[in-house]
């Protein structure tokens, strides 16, 4: 049986931002115990939630094998936004260092996904 690499990397992608995601609303004392305490709870929460979506939609599209180039760049995209903000927050003392093991996470996928897009058609 043929693996489609571009299918096992929104899989596993999906399934970690659904996870992550979802952690801050189902569990925030543990999530604060890990990441620090926030001023914003609320902001947590809205941030959780897009994350979830965000990992839902991709983990959706992997399931049905419909990596299309804008589920690509969504994948890529938001992975790339998630670890600036994660570098650029940890280096100015706003966020702990735990953060940065996010920003290596994502990092790995935006390269991933940036290999995989060599030579791939998009559509």
């Amino acid at each position: 049986m043929h693996t489609n690499p571009r299918r096992t990397l929104a899989l596993a992608q999906g399934a970690y931002f659904l996870a992550t995601g979802i952690w801050p609303l189902v569990h925030m004392s543990s999530f604060l115990r890990v990441t620090g305490h926030k001023r914003d709870v609320w902001l947590v929460r809205t941030v959780g939630a897009l994350i979830a979506v965000t990992g839902a939609t991709i983990l959706s599209a992997a399931q049905r094998d419909r990596i299309t180039g804008e589920i690509a760049f969504l994948a890529a995209g938001s992975a790339g936004a998630l670890g600036a903000v994660d570098t650029i927050y940890t280096s100015r003392g706003r966020i702990p260092p735990v953060y940065l093991l996010d920003a290596v996470a994502e990092a790995g996928l935006v390269a991933l996904w940036l290999g995989l897009s060599r030579g791939h058609p998009q559509g």
